[in-house]
């Protein structure tokens, strides 16, 4: 098949692929949010949900693909927006800004996190068997999302950041925890980690922590590259995380 032709044939099957996905616009106040869902595709229907936040220039073609991934094994799907319409990152240094923004002001970043999560559930997900993953910077979101004791059943983070608003107290944790952690990861120090690993003993939390060798930040990412010392794509960590996530879903979902 010739360059072109192939590439074309590319282009058309993500085009479908995405139409699979459907505009679910809801607001903050006065703020418009654009989010995408997408119900069971599989054989096997699901009542489970799955509330995907994702990294720091929002929703991307990543994101697409988990959640046309996650349809697929049957479960009901929602990709948040948390920025909003017209306040979207246009490159790294604005999207840098955006979640540097929430991260700093946590209540409002649980607050957009929530109504996601609201219309998970309005998309047909059953309200007691749903399951936040996030990357990166939706990785620290799924953590606040834990710590805030969201009405789930656990939460993964993929490479996501650790730290947390230290003037809020450390309380028990409902939702299990998972966080897929790049080895190598130059954005997350080992105090950071270390503080985490504290805070969730502390919280009395039921958490895993697994790392991935040669990995450093945005390994589950193809767009990342692989030329990079702070953040790169690496297959071999994509794929081991994914596993690990599947048996957390089994578990945590008690196979729904």
């Amino acid at each position: 098949m010739k360059p072109l032709i192939c590439l074309t044939v590319l282009l058309f099957i993500t085009m479908q692929s995405n139409a699979q996905l459907k505009a679910r616009s809801y607001t903050d106040g006065a703020q418009k949010l654009n989010g995408l869902a997408i119900g069971p595709s599989g054989q096997s229907k699901s009542k489970g949900g799955i509330l995907i936040l994702p990294a720091w220039k929002g929703i991307d073609q990543h994101s697409k693909n988990v959640a046309l991934e996650l349809s697929k094994l049957g479960y009901h799907v929602f990709i948040a927006d948390i920025y909003g319409e017209e306040n979207y990152p246009t490159d790294v240094n604005s999207a840098g800004k955006m979640a540097g923004y929430y991260k700093s002001h946590i209540d409002e970043y649980r607050k957009r996190i929530s109504l996601a999560l609201e219309q998970l559930v309005k998309t047909g997900a059953t309200p007691s068997k749903i399951v936040a993953i996030g990357y990166c910077f939706g990785g620290t979101g799924v953590l606040e999302a834990a710590r805030a004791n969201f009405p789930i059943r656990g939460v993964v983070s993929f490479h996501g950041g650790l730290d947390r608003d230290t003037s809020k107290a450390i309380v028990p944790i409902k939702p299990e925890i998972l966080v897929c952690h790049g080895a190598d990861d130059p954005f997350v120090p080992p105090t950071q980690v270390a503080s985490f690993q504290q805070e969730m003993r502390d919280a009395k939390a039921d958490w895993q922590m697994i790392y991935y060798a040669n990995s450093v930040h945005a390994f589950t990412e193809p767009e990342a590259g692989n030329d990079s010392k702070g953040a790169a794509y690496n297959e071999k960590a994509d794929k081991r995380s994914w596993q690990h996530f599947m048996l957390f879903l089994k578990e945590v979902l008690k196979g729904d």
